[in-house]
């Protein structure tokens, strides 16, 4: 299963950090659908965030396991923009998570 944390500060409900662990197993490895949407996703994301918001994640990437921290940008609009892109993620995560939940969860955490 894959098991996704996005981490929330709890007074502007920003997203502070995320981590994305473990295999779905909804198919044999490189036949897995599941994983790689995941993947794609996330990934996808850190990069989108790169090029589009102009800010270098403090990304660790392994086998099965991606995680960031999320950094407050002094620049608003840049800031405004990786925010955005990360609830884009969150979203089409959640929509993965939706149509294969047996292999797919999401948590949300405050700090």
């Amino acid at each position: 299963m894959i098991t996704i944390t996005i981490v929330r500060n709890d007074s502007d409900k920003r997203i502070v950090s995320f981590a994305v662990v473990g295999h779905a197993k909804y198919a044999k490895p490189g036949k897995d659908i599941v994983c790689a949407g995941v993947s794609t996703v996330s990934i996808g994301t850190v990069n989108a965030i790169e090029t589009l918001a102009g800010v270098e994640l403090p990304a660790k990437m392994k086998d099965g396991w991606l995680s960031s921290d999320i950094p407050i940008l002094p620049d608003a609009d840049a800031d405004g923009r990786m925010q955005l892109l990360l609830e884009s993620m969150v979203v089409m995560l959640e929509t993965i998570a939706k149509s294969y939940g047996k292999y797919v969860v999401i948590h949300e955490q405050l700090r």
